[in-house]
């Protein structure tokens, strides 16, 4: 396990605010199977605002 790596809101792979691909490229996993996830999370109750805290929270890849 890489320990240097660190989590980021992608450019590259993003549809709204990059979590979802930036969470996939740290894990190593398509970003549609997180954003899949997401979208189950969401209509479950709190997925929408933990989104956008995430967004928030996690730092853009280019700073």
């Amino acid at each position: 396990m890489d320990f240097g790596k660190k989590l980021y809101r992608s450019n590259s792979s993003r549809m709204l605010c990059g979590v979802c691909g930036g969470i996939g490229e740290f894990l190593n996993v398509d970003p549609t199977l997180i954003r899949l996830v997401w979208a189950i999370f969401a209509c479950t109750g709190g997925g929408i605002l933990a989104y956008f805290i995430a967004a928030i929270i996690i730092p853009s890849e280019n700073m």
